[in-house]
């Protein structure tokens, strides 16, 4: 990581109002290069316990990866998109051998000790890239509404609250194979703030919510308060929430 600016970060997972937890996170320190973290949030989807196999099998395959991941000499980017490759075709293998049909999401970031960034994501759990309080960009979740509001046909208000949001048109784990998006971003600095989370938790706020929360508590309180207040705003019918935040934060405040 460039001298100047340290990073501080912050995981949370909860149940929300569902019987099982589907969701997994990981917040992975690069065991030779410090400074080099990666990020995961995968929701999965499936039966009973075929949700969090698929989910378990994406943490498995990312940990195995960045373990070998070599900042020198590898591209972060390929090695994204090796974990959403293998991951996808461990839980097809999967639901090979068992009843159920095991799906899931991934948003993945990846920072380099140098402090560029690179992001990878396929299903609607997003990664959020802020700078204090203003938006810079997020992912485009892969979904039948998303589609809608790409094309113009609905608003993001609208699609908040469709009745088919939750319908994805792509992901791990699917008979094709998963749509999947990168974003590279150069140089991080302080300020800046990245959020990956499922749709358990971004679908109860909206981008200046988020940047405010962000750009005003730690990443631990940020962390806390997003849970708290999806919790709430699920009013009894929430699903599983995950969150990871990331703040670059500069060393010395003026």
């Amino acid at each position: 990581m460039a001298t100047g600016y340290r990073l501080t970060a912050s995981t949370g997972i909860h149940k929300g109002d569902r019987e099982y937890q589907q969701d997994q996170i990981a917040l992975l320190k690069h065991s030779r290069i410090n400074g080099c973290i990666l990020a995961i949030v995968a929701d999965g989807m499936g039966g009973r316990s075929g949700g969090r196999k698929a989910s378990d099998q994406v943490m498995m395959t990312a940990k195995q990866l960045f373990e070998r991941y070599d900042p020198e000499t590898d591209d972060a980017a390929a090695i994204l998109s090796q974990i959403v490759q293998e991951a996808h075709i461990v839980i097809k293998l999967t639901a090979i051998s068992s009843e159920e049909e095991p799906h899931s999401t991934m948003a993945a970031f990846l920072i380099n000790a140098k402090g560029d960034c690179h992001w990878a994501h396929t299903g609607d759990s997003r990664i959020y890239h802020y700078h204090g309080n203003r938006f810079v960009k997020r992912t485009m979740d892969h979904s039948y509404v998303q589609a809608l509001v790409n094309r113009g046909e609905i608003t993001e208000e609208q699609a908040a609250v469709h009745p088919q949001s939750n319908i994805l048109m792509g992901c791990l784990g699917t008979d094709g194979d998963p749509p999947v998006d990168f974003h590279f971003i150069p140089q991080l600095r302080p300020g800046d703030v990245l959020m990956a989370c499922s749709d358990g938790v971004w679908h109860y706020f909206n981008t200046g919510e988020l940047g405010s929360v962000l750009s005003t508590l730690s990443a631990r309180e940020a962390t806390e308060f997003l849970i708290e207040k999806a919790r709430s705003r699920g009013r009894g019918a929430g699903d599983n929430l995950s969150i990871v935040i990331v703040k670059v934060e500069p060393l010395t405040h003026t």
